[in-house]
């Protein structure tokens, strides 16, 4: 394939598969519903997400060697596929059971999707635009994660029928599939080598690798917990409305999106890691500010913040880490991607103990998270 411009043909279908990238993120809208719908306490509707991003932690390195031997557009179309299935499932026969199974499969196929979607991407965008693609890539997941709560809410209102948003995604995921599908692209071939299961858990030895991992696994349990724990915090202690307190978390996911934009801008100016030091910390006060929220519109605008503040510290430690280790970018990447499986373990964490205790209190976790992500964006500074 020329890459020497750029063709809105090969790019455009590409780019739809971030858009059902972010059905992972219909897990905030429906820990709510499906809470509510069934009675469940704060443990067991947080099981929802750990059924969507434990397969992070199990099937990235999988899914990396199998996407060697069959290609990247078949192995992203299989992860499209799955989203869709699991996105199905829960609308049409809806119980906890088939919540559970579903999201499962929108974990595994979101999985896959993650994997594939980048390096297939960097395949059809000339090599001096890869940045600023995988940027967009970004902003057009933060669309659908941005729409979803308010999707959610005007089904809920006009149709009686919040997981008509499930329905939505999941038609938008069959067209993107079948688009893709008829979408002829020529891939780059892989000449370094292979990343491995073996190879990359030898790699948690050296101590700046670790913690940078670990960095990932806490700003993805801080982004998918504010995400799933957001509306509870609105309808319980800021005392609003369901619909209002649902549609609070879309703020989270412009500020995510608003700061994409702004990072791919202010990094033309900024080193990496003087930029991670300052979302690190500017993410932990708008967390404690978030939490001692005195109005609902405090607490809103908060959300807002914490998302624009967080948005650009996972791509910041994956650029620093891969730039320190170069010749390891293959294991490194397994590894990151297995990091993911934060948005697995955080929330339940986050849900026993507003169990325990109450919803603020659970909140704290979160201060935990950003406490460790200015330490690793402090000893990254120190090891340049």
């Amino acid at each position: 394939m020329n890459k020497k411009t750029i063709s809105v043909a090969f790019v455009t279908p590409v780019l739809l598969s971030f858009f059902v990238m972010s059905a992972c993120d219909l897990v905030g809208i429906s820990v709510d519903n499906v809470k509510a719908d069934f009675g469940l306490n704060n443990t067991l509707s947080q099981l929802i997400p750990l059924a969507v991003f434990a397969w992070f932690f199990l099937l990235s390195v999988p899914t990396g060697l199998l996407q060697d031997r069959i290609g990247k557009r078949n192995m992203l179309n299989i992860g499209i596929l799955l989203t869709a299935v699991g996105l199905f499932l829960p609308f049409f026969v809806y119980s906890f059971l088939t919540v559970m199974i579903g999201f499962g499969l929108l974990g595994i196929g979101n999985t896959i999707i993650q994997v594939s979607a980048n390096p297939l991407l960097i395949d059809v965008v000339p090599p001096a635009r890869t940045s600023s693609f995988l940027s967009f890539s970004q902003f057009v997941k933060s669309i659908g994660s941005m729409i979803a709560p308010y999707m959610a809410t005007y089904f809920a209102l006009h149709f009686g029928d919040w997981k008509l948003v499930l329905l939505s995604f999941g038609l938008v995921s069959l067209l993107s599939a079948g688009w893709l599908h008829f979408t002829k692209i020529t891939e780059s071939l892989v000449s370094e080598q292979k990343a491995t299961l073996a190879s990359s858990l030898k790699l948690l030895g050296v101590g700046y690798i670790a913690l940078m991992v670990l960095g990932i696994f806490f700003v993805v349990g801080l982004d998918v917990g504010i995400n799933a724990t957001s509306g509870q915090f609105l309808l319980l202690k800021m005392e609003m409305n369901a619909e209002s307190a649902q549609q609070g978390r879309s703020l989270y996911f412009f500020g995510k999106m608003l700061g994409t934009f702004l990072g791919a801008l202010l990094l033309v100016r900024f080193s990496p890691t003087k930029f991670l030091i300052g979302s690190a910390t500017a993410t932990l006060v708008t967390t404690l500010l978030f939490i001692f929220s005195p109005t609902p519109l405090a607490a809103q605008s908060l959300i807002f913040l914490i998302g624009l503040t967080a948005s650009n510290i996972f791509p910041l430690i994956f650029t620093l880490t891969v730039k320190k280790y170069p010749t390891r970018a293959n294991e490194i990447s397994g590894l990151m991607i297995m990091a993911v499986s934060g948005g697995a373990i955080i929330p339940p964490i986050v849900g026993g103990i507003s169990d325990l205790f109450n919803i603020t209190t659970g909140m704290y976790v979160f201060v935990f998270c950003a406490i460790y992500l200015l330490f690793i964006s402090i000893y990254s500074y120190k090891k340049v």
